[in-house]
């Protein structure tokens, strides 16, 4: 990011982002990934890299890790996340990755780097395998993908 001299702006604070996509298949489950870095499964989605826009981050996330190249669909949840130990605050954005028929689920390939592999799962089994705050998140998209809005969450409860 480039800084000009006397740019206000510059010395704002800055928020950690991260961006991802909710994709469901046709019995309504999710599409969760297992990181080979941490006991948690995660949605299919990352950090939001400097002058890269939330949406952009989504897309390129998902090619990386599913190999798949996609533009998501409309905005689901934006989640403001409190600090806790070891992370700074931040901001997260889901996007709609729609329905995944058979024919784009047989083209998912992931890094055997950073992904064991992925699954379809119900709500109740994701919320088995991701952490309570992602497992609130991706509840919330799941109703916001029904609903046709977007819900602003903080710590994955839904504000409004």
């Amino acid at each position: 990011m480039s800084t000009f001299a006397g740019d206000y702006t510059a010395t704002l604070p800055r928020k950690r982002m991260g961006s991802g996509v909710l994709f469901r298949d046709a019995a309504d489950r999710i599409l969760l990934v297992e990181p080979v870095y941490k006991d948690d499964w995660e949605l299919p989605g990352g950090t939001v890299e400097g002058d890269e826009s939330p949406y952009d981050a989504a897309r390129r996330e998902v090619e990386e890790e599913l190999g798949l190249t996609m533009s998501p669909g409309r905005l689901l949840v934006v989640d403001w996340v409190p600090p806790r130990p070891g992370r700074t605050e931040g901001v997260m954005f889901l996007y709609d990755g729609g329905m995944l028929g058979a024919e784009a689920t047989a083209k998912i390939q992931f890094p055997a780097d950073e992904l064991r592999g992925w699954a379809w799962c119900t709500l109740a089994e994701a919320e088995q395998r991701l952490s309570p705050l992602l497992a609130r998140r991706a509840a919330a998209a799941l109703l916001a993908a029904t609903d046709t809005v977007t819900y602003y969450l903080e710590d994955g409860s839904r504000i409004c």
